[in-house]
């Protein structure tokens, strides 16, 4: 009779690997983020290709500059309990799910870079901006990227890798 198999537990399923890797991700992002406030020019744009610039400017709001009128600690507190809830999503997943857990990595990394910085600036420094003649994107950053990247990798988990019965 054979034994059945188990699969090997994601990478980022594992405590260790995941504070490890959202350690290093949020100390990328604090240095990036320190870098360009010390010597990027505050809203000039610095061109660095066709249609992407480096644009200095604070972030009252949270990724994307939505709710840039809400108070500051509501801003705050609406973060901790996202990153709470994706903690708690961390711990619920399949220990298998690797894209996902990836992804739950990626967002708690970038949430408490923003946090950090909500913390010690009282505003989020954001400074890559996608445009064209007549179009701008939101000015965002690395945390924001690790936010929007981690939320597709949740999305493409669901969506492509198949699913063990009674999940």
């Amino acid at each position: 009779m054979t034994e059945p198999t188990h699969a090997r537990p994601a990478l980022f399923a594992r405590p260790a690997p995941i504070l490890f890797f959202v350690a290093a991700a949020v100390l990328i992002d604090q240095i990036v983020k320190i870098t360009v406030d010390h010597y990027l020019p505050l809203q000039e744009a610095v061109p660095v290709i066709p249609m992407l610039a480096l644009y200095r400017t604070y972030n009252l709001g949270v990724a994307f500059s939505m709710l840039e009128g809400m108070d500051g600690w509501f801003i705050v507190g609406m973060r901790l309990i996202i990153v709470a809830f994706v903690v708690w999503l961390w711990y619920r997943t399949a220990k298998d799910r690797w894209l996902a857990h990836l992804g739950y990595a990626l967002i708690i990394a970038g949430a408490i870079g923003n946090l950090i910085d909500r913390f010690a600036y009282g505003h989020v420094i954001d400074y890559i901006l996608f445009y064209t003649a007549s179009w701008s994107f939101a000015v965002f950053n690395l945390a924001d990227s690790f936010i929007t990247i981690g939320a597709a990798c949740v999305v493409l988990d669901e969506l492509l890798l198949p699913k063990k019965a009674g999940r």
